[in-house]
C-alpha cells in the first residue's frame, strides 16, 4: 500500500539554528528535515545499537515513575480497541522506566514480543539534562515547546490527529509516517470519542490490511495520503489537525516531538467547543442545524472582523479579539451557564 502513497516533501534542515519555523507555518503542509537531530548524543548512541541507546537513557533517568502501555502479543504492537470498542486492548501500567528498559531489551529478538509504549512523557520530568545534547531549542526562538519522547517496540500509533504543531525527530530506529490532510476526516472513519488510545479518536482502518468492504471511503483518503520513512537524526513537521498514522519498524524506537500551539495558552482547545457542539446542536431538526451553520458562518468561521465591524468600539464586548483579561470573563460566564 505504501509504495503507491505520495511523498512528504523533504527541504533542507541540517542544522537546528536554520530551523524555518516561519516557513513551516506559513506553508502548512507535512514537511521532512533529513538529518535535523543527527548529532544528538541519543541518536548517535542508537546507531550503536539498542543497548547503547537504553544505557544512554538509563544515564539521564532520574527514578520518577512512568506510565506505558502494555499489551500481551496478541495486541501485535498496535494499542487500540477490544472486539466491541468499549475498552482497550492493552492496560496502562504504573513502573520504573529502566525496569521498561529492561523488559523491552528481554524481548529484542521476540518474532512476536509484548507490547511496551512509553508515550508523550515529559523529557525534563524524567530525564533531566538530556536535552543539553538533544534538543532543537525552541525556547530561544521564543516559543514554548517542551519535548516529550515516545519509547517502545514495533509499535503502531493508529492513525489519529492532534490540535497542537508538531516535530517528531525521529531517534532511535525507524519510523514510518503515513499522513492525510484535515478534510480527509470524512474518509477515514474515525472511532469512538473516548475511550481512545492516546487522547483522540483513531481511525478505525487497520493500515496493515485495510477491509475496502467495510470502509470504502478509505480508498479516497488513499488517494491524499502522504508516506515517509524517517531514519535515525530525521525530523518531521506535522501541521495542526494533519492526520498521522505512526509505525515504529524496529525493535527499540525512540522519538522525542515538540507541540505548540499557535495561540497563547489562555485560549482553550476547540475539542470543547466540539463536544459542546455534538451536545447542543447535532441531534436539531436539520432545518435549525442549517440555520445555525449560518450563525457560526458569521460569527466563527467567517472573517475575524466582520461580526464587530459594524459596532461602536465599547459595544463590541466578546466579538473583539480576546485577551487574557477577556478569556477569563468567558470562561466564567460559561461555567456560570453550565451551570444553571
Amino acid at each position: 500500500m505504501f509504495d503507491t502513497l505520495l511523498p512528504v516533501r523533504e527541504i533542507q534542515g541540517g542544522r537546528r539554528d536554520d530551523l524555518p519555523l516561519e516557513r513551516l507555518l506559513d506553508d502548512a503542509v507535512p514537511t521532512v528535515m533529513r538529518g535535523l537531530a543527527g548529532d544528538w548524543g541519543l541518536v548517535q548512541a542508537g546507531l550503536q545499537g539498542p543497548q547503547a541507546a537504553m544505557d544512554y537513557l538509563r544515564g539521564h533517568y532520574n527514578g520518577n515513575p512512568v506510565h506505558y502501555s502494555w499489551g500481551d502479543p496478541s495486541t501485535e504492537g498496535r494499542p487500540y480497541y477490544n472486539a466491541d470498542f468499549t475498552a482497550l486492548n492493552c492496560e496502562v501500567r504504573r513502573g520504573q522506566l529502566d525496569q521498561v528498559l529492561d523488559d523491552l531489551a528481554s524481548h529484542l529478538d521476540d518474532p512476536a514480543p509484548p507490547t511496551y509504549y512509553v508515550a508523550s512523557l515529559l523529557v525534563d520530568y524524567c530525564l533531566p539534562g538530556m536535552r543539553q545534547e538533544n534538543d532543537l531549542e525552541f525556547a530561544a526562538k521564543g516559543v514554548q515547546a517542551p519535548p516529550a519522547i515516545w519509547i517502545g517496540n514495533r509499535v503502531t500509533a493508529s492513525c489519529h490527529y492532534d490540535a497542537p504543531n508538531n516535530i517528531a525527530c525521529c531517534a532511535v530506529g525507524r519510523r514510518r509516517f503515513t499522513l492525510f490532510p484535515p478534510a480527509q476526516i470524512h474518509n477515514l472513519y474515525p472511532g469512538p470519542l473516548e475511550p481512545t488510545p492516546g487522547g483522540q479518536a483513531v481511525s478505525m482502518v487497520d493500515f496493515r490490511d485495510p477491509d475496502f468492504e467495510r470502509y470504502p471511503r478509505f480508498r479516497e483518503a488513499l488517494a491524499h495520503a502522504q508516506t515517509v520513512v524517517l531514519e535515525p537524526g530525521d525530523a518531521l513537521f506535522i501541521p495542526s489537525m494533519w492526520w498521522h498514522h505512526v509505525q515504529g519498524l524496529d525493535p527499540f524506537t525512540v522519538l522525542v516531538n515538540y507541540w505548540w500551539a499557535s495561540m497563547p495558552a489562555w485560549i482553550p482547545t476547540p475539542m470543547h467547543a466540539l463536544y459542546h457542539a455534538i451536545w447542543t446542536l447535532r441531534d436539531r431538526p436539520e432545518v435549525e442545524k442549517q440555520a445555525w451553520r449560518e450563525v457560526f458562518e458569521y460569527y466563527v468561521f467567517g472573517d475575524s472582523g466582520r461580526a464587530a465591524e459594524h459596532l461602536p468600539e465599547a459595544a463590541r464586548n466578546y466579538l473583539a479579539p480576546f485577551d487574557e483579561v477577556q478569556a477569563r470573563r468567558m470562561r466564567a460566564l460559561l461555567i456560570n451557564k453550565l451551570n444553571r
